[in-house]
């Protein structure tokens, strides 16, 4: 009969020597406490999947300086918390509306097939002045529908790399929009 072991002794096993493992081991304990966690404070489940990947990536760059002062769980609910806390507060002072809900909106309010025809070109030509780079981690991401791990693969860069990309190419699209949509 298998011994399971406690998440303090997962870490001190696995991390130096089979770190994939120690981080499987843990997000399957934890991924859907921390995700009600987010979903608590954000009342919003796409941002709180989004956010628990964040923490998750978040908590496993600092598990090497976990130094036990309280259980993991403990651990990882406060960089839950704070990491919510942070994103919302954020989000209020930045009052941001992503491309995709904003292009939405606009279209679909849009009784005008003009004005909906305007609002494609302006987010085609937002793309194109993006680089061929960014260009197609977005087409990787939004048109093959392939996940930010199968990217992180084919890169051969971090997850939280991926992410980050996505997000910078996300707000160029967006203030290029915006710039545009004001004249």
């Amino acid at each position: 009969m298998k011994k399971t072991l406690t998440d303090e002794e997962v870490i001190r096993q696995h991390l130096s020597q089979d770190p994939n493992q120690c981080f499987e081991a843990l997000y399957k304990r934890y991924v859907s406490k921390v995700y009600q966690r987010c979903l608590s404070m954000t009342k919003d489940s796409e941002k709180a999947q989004d956010f628990t990947h964040d923490i998750f990536i978040k908590a496993f760059d600092k598990l090497e300086d976990f130094q036990q002062r309280s259980s993991f769980s403990t651990w990882l609910n406060t960089i839950a918390y704070n990491y919510c806390a942070d994103q919302l507060r954020l989000a209020k002072r930045l009052n941001t509306t992503s491309i995709d809900n904003g292009l939405e909106d606009r279209i679909g309010e849009s009784k005008d097939a003009q004005l909906e025809e305007e609002n494609l070109q302006l987010v085609r030509q937002a793309i194109a002045n993006l680089s061929s780079k960014e260009q197609a981690l977005l087409r990787l991401k939004y048109e093959e529908g392939l996940s930010i791990e199968q990217i992180s693969d084919l890169y051969h860069i971090k997850t939280s790399a991926v992410k980050m990309r996505l997000k910078r190419s996300r707000e160029k699209i967006q203030e290029f929009y915006n710039q545009q949509h004001r004249l």
